[in-house]
């Protein structure tokens, strides 16, 4: 199947699904589809059972989607920036302190929380899962998915400081997981155990630095080149290429490279939704651009949700990889706690923060797509099918339980 009929059927099935959702469910959009596109999926295998060859048709137009690239090449670029461009900056500028903490030190913290807490449990299960990848399982499932959660935050009307620390910790804690999920990933493949200790130092630290500052240093730079073009003329439809340009060609260039694309997007958003919102463009450009970047988001949140409930008919059943994920989801939320918790504790003996901060951070830390991109980069074998089946239980409940009551606990505090 070709591209294009790939994707004709996604945003045709995107499209029908919003449909009924908006008409029948109404619930926010993104649940909505994915509840949909999961009930399908369960329709799908139970015709298959009966004996109707849809189940196979199904799975083979899947296997043809590379969801890793489709996502972390190609979706993930324009969400960041459509997410990054509604941040403020003044808002963002006063609670640095707590969005880096919580996207560096409370991602790698939680990261060896999650795998060492998983070695424990998979062994107990009778999983035999070697340390590193479950180190690789923590790294993957321990940064909250933009996406998600800024599909989720549209609805809640939280406060403006509440927002801030919740988008800005999502949109940079997915950089920062990439990285270190990259540096276990080496390890992984030179046997697990590295080839020295300059490899597991010296390395991992130039390694992170290039990828993590090299992104932002980047994102500045592209950013400020193209507010220095959409300062110089007035033109909306050509003011909105440019950042469409910016989005596409910089996240490319950024992967070619090697720093990260995720960051970087998200400092050219900053800076483009921020100082360009305000020196360089008119009204009807600020108009046509928010136009034009939420209806991108809009169509590709659902697909990416439409494609998430669908990759339900490639994962592997087996009832002790269903119950490690069933066990994993606490052990997960308990540790999310734990690591925004201890960093927030201690900032509130400088910071004043928003009444149930901690629950709030727990419970709205949303996974999302990029949890199971990352987990199916992982070479093909038991350890993969494993860790995506526990992977997508976390993040099903993630997206529909989670989801469905943080906007009543924001409410609550507010």
């Amino acid at each position: 199947m070709s591209v294009i009929d790939t994707i004709a059927i996604l945003i045709s099935l995107a499209a029908i699904f919003s449909y009924i959702n908006y008409r029948f469910l109404k619930i926010p959009n993104t649940i909505g589809l994915l509840v949909i596109a999961l009930l399908m999926s369960l329709m799908i295998v139970g015709l298959g059972k009966m004996g109707l060859p849809i189940q196979d048709k199904a799975k083979a137009l899947l296997k043809g989607i590379d969801f890793n690239e489709a996502l972390m090449q190609g979706m993930l670029s324009a969400l960041l920036f459509a997410g990054a461009l509604h941040v403020r900056l003044e808002e963002l500028v006063k609670q640095r302190w707590v969005v880096a903490i919580l996207a560096s030190v409370g991602v790698i913290a939680s990261t060896f929380m999650v795998g060492y807490a998983s070695y424990f449990i998979f062994g107990l299960l009778g999983l035999d899962i070697p340390l590193i990848y479950c180190l690789l399982f923590g790294s993957l499932i321990s940064p909250t998915d933009p996406i998600a959660v800024l599909g989720i935050l549209k609805t809640v009307g939280a406060p403006k400081s509440l927002e801030t620390k919740i988008a800005g910790e999502s949109l940079f804690n997915d950089g920062v997981a990439i990285v270190v999920f990259l540096v276990l990933l080496n390890i992984a493949g030179a046997g697990g155990h590295g080839e020295s200790s300059e490899v597991s130092a010296m390395s991992i630290a130039a390694l992170f630095a290039q990828e993590a500052i090299g992104g932002a240093l980047f994102g500045l730079v592209i950013g400020y080149i193209t507010f220095r073009m959409l300062a110089s003329i007035d033109n909306y439809q050509v003011e909105v290429l440019l950042t469409l340009g910016l989005v596409l060609g910089g996240y490319a260039l950024a992967s070619a490279l090697h720093i990260s694309g995720p960051i970087a997007i998200v400092v050219a958003g900053l800076l483009i939704g921020n100082k360009g919102r305000k020196y360089a463009m008119s009204d009807k450009t600020r108009e046509h651009l928010d136009n034009f970047w939420e209806l991108i988001d809009e169509i590709l949140n659902a697909m990416l949700f439409v494609l998430i409930g669908l990759e339900v008919l490639i994962l592997t059943f087996n009832t002790e990889y269903l119950l490690a994920g069933v066990i994993m989801v606490p052990v997960v939320l308990i540790i999310r706690f734990i690591s925004v918790g201890v960093p927030v504790s201690l900032m509130k003996l400088r910071h004043s923060f928003t009444p149930k901060i901690v629950r709030i951070l727990t419970w709205g830390g949303l996974r999302g797509g990029i949890s199971i991109a990352l987990v199916l980069t992982l070479p093909h074998g038991e350890y993969r099918e494993a860790l995506l089946m526990i992977t997508y239980v976390i993040v099903v409940f993630s997206i529909l339980v989670q989801g469905m009551t943080v906007g009543k606990l924001v409410r609550s505090s507010s």
